[in-house]
């Protein structure tokens, strides 16, 4: 849990539009909660082999570790049947890891960090069909202007690092949210030759090869490096 540290409410009042073509999706003003409210990163995700959901937890680590801010883990539904998890040999899910029950709890976070892993460069389906599920959400705009980012899983150095976190950014882009990479703000490590690692400007990766991999100390580092960034971003953007 955060630590406390919430921001103080403003006491500024909000003088109310006369701009008589404002559209009536409108995006949120109410950015000073009260004091006692931590701040709140959803960490969504899908993961078949545990991948994706080991970077996962290492985001909410680096989350809480500032100041009146929560990481809170959620999974995406999954989309495929037992019988073809049995085949593809997907280990059974963590029941304490608890699935989004619907679309609309997302207007709740401060921000976002998005997990899934690649299919051909791009988002896994169970991820894109949960963002299909959010229409009622961009239809009212209630997640215009809340930071979010990605962090992904491929099974080979060319299977999609940049590509899958970039072909997701339309997602949030018709949602009016802002996309926040992470550049080269973990330093040295993210010019490390010596070792194979996942990871690029646009966020966390970790390398699953044929599943057997787990994830290396340097992938898990800059996943909780992921998470501090995002917290220490969100808490500025809401508390200024």
């Amino acid at each position: 849990m955060g630590k406390g540290g919430g921001c103080i409410a403003s006491k500024n009042k909000i003088s109310k539009s006369s701009n008589k073509y404002e559209n009536s999706a409108k995006l949120s003003t109410n950015v000073n909660p009260s004091p006692s409210k931590n701040l709140k990163v959803f960490i969504v995700f899908y993961s078949m082999y545990g991948h994706v959901e080991s970077l996962a937890k290492m985001m909410k680590k680096g989350i809480e570790t500032v100041d009146g801010v929560e990481g809170v883990l959620y999974r995406v539904p999954e989309t495929l049947s037992k019988n073809v998890l049995v085949q593809m040999q997907a280990p059974p899910k963590d029941d304490s890891l608890p699935e989004i029950s619907s679309p609309s709890e997302l207007a709740d976070a401060d921000g976002f960090l998005f997990g899934f892993p690649t299919r051909f460069g791009c988002m896994a389906a169970q991820m894109k069909a949960f963002f299909d599920s959010t229409g009622l959400l961009w239809k009212e705009q209630k997640l215009a202007g809340k930071p979010a980012g990605f962090f992904v899983s491929t099974g080979s150095q060319g299977g999609g690092q940049e590509t899958t976190a970039w072909t997701a950014i339309t997602q949030l882009a018709h949602h009016g949210m802002l996309f926040v990479p992470i550049g080269y703000t973990f330093g040295a490590g993210m010019f490390n030759m010596d070792s194979v690692q996942g990871g690029s400007p646009y966020g966390a990766g970790v390398f699953a090869g044929d599943g057997s991999r787990n994830a290396t100390d340097t992938e898990l580092a800059l996943a909780e490096h992921q998470g501090k960034y995002m917290a220490a971003l969100v808490k500025k953007l809401v508390c200024g």
